[in-house]
């Protein structure tokens, strides 16, 4: 059913929550490849101006970033090459939810696997919500994982 499975990744522990349930589903459909995203972020134009003025090279903080997130989507993929999943990996920099919904289209993805970091309430408000805008917006499934500890605990009925 899912043939090419995309797992955008931030680099965090609780982004990478997601990988036991791609590998499952990679498995579990003989998929024939997993793509691992993982977005750099560019910086703002109102940050450039304080780094500029604080004589910082905003140039080489981008570089280091994207070398940085290369070295990280390059050991998920050996990773995951190593439980026998054929995987690729990427670097993009972009706005998240954005760059995520256009991979998937611009590559043929089937299903989406991303984790939601457990921010809800005002929190998911104020910062805004990359898992709750590729699913609202991603024109293929999305599976969203909440990484452990995240959950809120549903309470029991009274009586």
């Amino acid at each position: 059913m899912y043939q090419k499975i995309l797992a955008p990744l931030d680099g965090s522990t609780l982004s990478e929550c997601i990988l036991d349930h791609v590998k499952a589903v990679a498995v579990g459909c003989k998929a024939q490849s997993v793509a691992v995203l993982r977005v750099v972020e560019p910086i703002h134009a109102q940050d450039m101006s304080a780094y500029g003025e604080a004589g910082i090279d905003i140039a080489l903080i981008l570089r280091e970033a994207e070398a940085g997130a290369k070295t990280y989507v390059a050991k998920v993929v050996a990773d995951l090459q190593q439980s026998g999943i054929a995987a690729e990996g990427a670097v993009i920099v972009g706005s998240p939810a954005d760059t995520i919904i256009q991979y998937a289209v611009d590559n043929g993805i089937d299903l989406i696997v991303m984790s939601t970091h457990g921010r809800s309430g005002a929190t998911r408000f104020f910062m805004g919500s990359v898992a709750e805008r590729v699913t609202r917006h991603s024109p293929v499934p999305v599976l969203t994982v909440a990484p452990p500890g995240c959950r809120v605990p549903a309470t029991a009925p009274a009586g």
